[in-house]
């Protein structure tokens, strides 16, 4: 399985609305706060293409990562990946091919609480800062 990372580009936005959409329903459902207009207008209010990247295995686009400076970390957001590759190793290649590119500011993230994707960033030593009843915020220090 070959796995990339692409430039995102603004064309990127509604196949990847969708995806988000897709992704974040159980989760969000469970937490009774899944919304079929919100779950798409907050990554269409926070998309940057130029902090964005798609996720492409063997040839074909089933994914993106966002990392964003700000307040001197670097926040991973919009990281979704199909249903299809979830499982497989895609996510963990991609979040060690982030944290290992150059930079000494943090890397942070929310996750949804009770969410899967928690255990593969505790895998890559995030660790818990702070949690409400929906986010999970967690920090990964560079050594």
């Amino acid at each position: 399985m070959q796995i990339t990372l692409r430039p995102a580009t603004a064309d990127d936005l509604d196949w990847l609305l969708e995806l988000r959409a897709e992704v974040m329903r159980p989760d969000l459902t469970r937490l009774g706060v899944f919304d079929e207009v919100r779950v798409r207008q907050r990554m269409r209010d926070a998309y940057e293409p130029a902090h964005t990247r798609v996720v492409v295995v063997d040839g074909r686009d089933v994914g993106s990562i966002a990392v964003r400076p700000a307040d001197g970390a670097r926040w991973i957001e919009h990281f979704y990946l199909e249903p299809s590759v979830q499982g497989r190793g895609v996510g963990a290649e991609v979040l060690r091919t982030v944290l290992a590119e150059p930079g000494r500011a943090s890397f942070r993230l929310n996750v949804l609480v009770g969410s899967a994707a928690r255990r593969l960033y505790e895998r890559h030593g995030f660790v818990l800062d702070a949690a409400d009843d929906v986010d999970a915020y967690m920090t990964h220090r560079p050594a």
